[in-house]
């Protein structure tokens, strides 16, 4: 997969009501007992294969060495997201690694990012605040987990999450995507855009960076419901 240009458009919508949280209810008679488990390949490894490169977008985190931690909210309101990434070496047969660092991050229930804004690329103002973005070094298993909230989604793109990963001494290994299941009874079906819905949702299929990934290698597992949170898990191969 070759490096794509991140769309310059943004369509903010609104979150209104209280705050949704784990305890958040959405349409709860219709969804809020709904368990889903809509994998994707939520692996790569089956061949070992690199986790294909993709654009860090318009929005990386400025200074991520700031940002060492697992809960990443920081004050954001959406449906719980728990992510759980594991890091492996493609040159070792996917051998897991330990002691590298992730960086993840990603868009509010409104599409918003944070450390940006005021200008036509995301009309929002949010330069001051840093929320839903964090770093963790993944432990012996190669895994790093972080508390979120399902993402949001904007003009252009489908649901995604950011992903850059670095050695020890913090060097570039991989920067890359990750893409969520589609269709009925997914994760996204159920969040159904939080209060805008998913009028002029872009589909995984046209998205600008996973369009070509036949493979569904940078789909995750996603599982879980509205009521008790959704549960996230992908596995990325990097060259270490």
């Amino acid at each position: 997969m070759e490096r794509k240009n991140f769309l310059r458009s943004l369509m903010v919508g609104v979150v209104s009501g209280p705050a949704l949280w784990v305890a958040c209810k959405k349409d709860s008679a219709a969804v809020s007992t709904e368990i889903v488990s809509n994998p994707g390949s939520g692996t790569s490894s089956a061949t070992c294969a690199v986790a294909p490169t993709e654009t860090e977008g318009p929005f990386p985190t400025k200074s991520p060495s700031g940002y060492v931690r697992s809960d990443i909210t920081d004050g954001r309101t959406g449906y719980k997201l728990t992510a759980k990434l594991t890091i492996a070496n493609s040159n070792t047969n996917c051998t897991v690694l330990s002691g590298v660092l992730v960086d993840i991050w990603h868009c509010d229930a409104e599409g918003n990012y944070s450390e940006y804004g005021g200008s036509g690329m995301q009309s929002t103002n949010y330069q001051s605040a840093h929320f839903l973005r964090g770093r963790q070094v993944t432990d012996a298993n190669g895994l790093v987990t972080f508390t979120s909230i399902f993402p949001g989604w904007y003009s252009g793109r489908s649901t995604h999450i950011h992903v850059h990963v670095y050695n020890a001494a913090g060097t570039s290994l991989k920067v890359t995507q990750i893409s969520f299941p589609e269709g009925s009874g997914s994760a996204v079906n159920i969040v159904n855009g939080y209060s805008k819905g998913m009028s002029g949702y872009t589909l995984n299929a046209n998205d600008n960076v996973f369009s070509d990934d036949k493979n569904n290698s940078e789909m995750a597992t996603v599982t879980g419901s509205i009521a008790a949170g959704f549960n996230l898990s992908i596995k990325i191969n990097v060259p270490a």
